[in-house]
Protein backbone atom coordinates (compact mmCIF):
# COMPACT_ATOMS: atom_id res chain seq x y z
CA UNK A 1 0.00 0.00 0.00
CA UNK A 2 2.68 2.64 1.02
CA UNK A 3 4.73 2.03 -2.20
CA UNK A 4 1.52 1.95 -4.21
CA UNK A 5 1.22 5.82 -2.32
CA UNK A 6 4.25 6.94 -2.60
CA UNK A 7 4.26 6.21 -6.64
CA UNK A 8 0.85 8.19 -6.88
CA UNK A 9 2.73 11.00 -4.78
CA UNK A 10 5.72 11.19 -7.02
CA UNK A 11 2.95 11.77 -10.20
CA UNK A 12 0.72 14.10 -8.43
CA UNK A 13 4.24 15.88 -7.96
CA UNK A 14 5.07 15.36 -11.40
CA UNK A 15 1.71 16.85 -13.01
CA UNK A 16 2.06 19.88 -10.67
CA UNK A 17 5.30 20.70 -11.85
CA UNK A 18 4.01 20.33 -15.76
CA UNK A 19 1.48 22.53 -14.99
CA UNK A 20 3.39 25.25 -13.34
CA UNK A 21 5.94 25.43 -16.14
CA UNK A 22 2.54 25.71 -18.55
CA UNK A 23 1.16 28.38 -16.33
CA UNK A 24 4.55 30.41 -16.47
CA UNK A 25 4.70 30.10 -20.30
CA UNK A 26 0.92 31.76 -20.33
CA UNK A 27 1.95 34.50 -18.03
CA UNK A 28 5.05 35.20 -19.67
CA UNK A 29 2.84 35.73 -23.04
CA UNK A 30 0.30 37.56 -21.30
CA UNK A 31 3.07 40.08 -20.08
CA UNK A 32 3.81 39.25 -16.56
CA UNK A 33 7.66 38.37 -15.51
CA UNK A 34 7.06 34.33 -14.75
CA UNK A 35 9.38 31.74 -14.47
CA UNK A 36 9.47 27.86 -13.56
CA UNK A 37 12.62 26.26 -12.99
CA UNK A 38 13.22 22.28 -12.10
CA UNK A 39 16.42 20.37 -10.98
CA UNK A 40 16.95 17.55 -13.67
CA UNK A 41 14.76 15.48 -15.64
CA UNK A 42 12.81 13.69 -13.08
CA UNK A 43 10.38 16.51 -12.71
CA UNK A 44 10.31 16.16 -8.98
CA UNK A 45 10.64 19.45 -7.78
CA UNK A 46 10.23 22.74 -9.00
CA UNK A 47 10.40 26.75 -8.29
CA UNK A 48 7.41 29.12 -9.85
CA UNK A 49 7.81 32.67 -9.48
CA UNK A 50 5.70 35.28 -10.58
CA UNK A 51 6.01 39.52 -10.27
CA UNK A 52 2.24 40.85 -10.26
CA UNK A 53 4.10 44.36 -10.35
CA UNK A 54 5.09 47.19 -7.74
CA UNK A 55 6.95 44.70 -6.06
CA UNK A 56 4.27 41.71 -5.95
CA UNK A 57 5.99 38.64 -6.20
CA UNK A 58 4.66 35.43 -5.42
CA UNK A 59 6.78 31.97 -5.20
CA UNK A 60 5.63 28.75 -5.12
CA UNK A 61 7.73 25.75 -4.63
CA UNK A 62 6.64 22.14 -5.04
CA UNK A 63 8.62 18.85 -4.61
CA UNK A 64 8.51 15.52 -2.76
CA UNK A 65 8.77 17.38 0.94
CA UNK A 66 5.89 19.73 -0.03
CA UNK A 67 4.26 22.51 -1.03
CA UNK A 68 4.42 26.28 -0.52
CA UNK A 69 2.44 29.52 -1.55
CA UNK A 70 4.61 32.46 -0.18
CA UNK A 71 3.16 36.06 -1.69
CA UNK A 72 5.56 39.20 -1.11
CA UNK A 73 5.02 43.01 -1.11
CA UNK A 74 7.69 44.96 -0.71
CA UNK A 75 10.04 42.26 0.58
CA UNK A 76 7.26 41.79 3.11
CA UNK A 77 5.57 38.08 3.35
CA UNK A 78 1.97 38.50 3.30
CA UNK A 79 0.93 34.86 2.97
CA UNK A 80 2.10 31.69 3.52
CA UNK A 81 0.47 28.55 2.80
CA UNK A 82 1.23 24.76 2.43
CA UNK A 83 -0.38 21.60 0.95
CA UNK A 84 -3.83 22.17 -0.55
CA UNK A 85 -4.45 25.79 0.61
CA UNK A 86 -1.23 26.94 -1.53
CA UNK A 87 -2.65 24.77 -4.04
CA UNK A 88 -6.19 26.48 -4.05
CA UNK A 89 -4.42 30.06 -4.15
CA UNK A 90 -2.43 28.73 -7.09
CA UNK A 91 -6.10 28.23 -8.64
CA UNK A 92 -6.55 31.78 -8.13
CA UNK A 93 -3.79 32.58 -9.85
CA UNK A 94 -4.53 30.80 -12.93
CA UNK A 95 -8.35 32.25 -13.06
CA UNK A 96 -6.27 35.74 -13.41
CA UNK A 97 -4.65 34.05 -17.05
CA UNK A 98 -8.27 32.52 -16.93
CA UNK A 99 -10.33 35.79 -16.84
CA UNK A 100 -7.34 37.91 -19.32
CA UNK A 101 -6.32 40.06 -16.00
CA UNK A 102 -3.93 42.24 -16.75
CA UNK A 103 -1.00 42.50 -14.33
CA UNK A 104 -1.52 46.82 -13.61
CA UNK A 105 -4.89 45.03 -12.57
CA UNK A 106 -3.88 43.04 -10.33
CA UNK A 107 -4.43 43.57 -6.46
CA UNK A 108 -3.19 41.05 -3.85
CA UNK A 109 -4.07 37.51 -4.33
CA UNK A 110 -4.16 37.78 -0.61
CA UNK A 111 -6.56 40.18 -1.10
CA UNK A 112 -8.98 38.92 -3.50
CA UNK A 113 -9.43 35.32 -1.19
CA UNK A 114 -10.69 37.50 1.49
Amino acid sequence: MFTRLAEQHRHFVQDLVMNLQALATVLERRGYLASCYTCGGQMNSASFMVSLGENHLIRFLVSDYGITWTEMRDDRELMKLEGAEAISQLEELANLVKYQIKPTDCRSIAAQAS
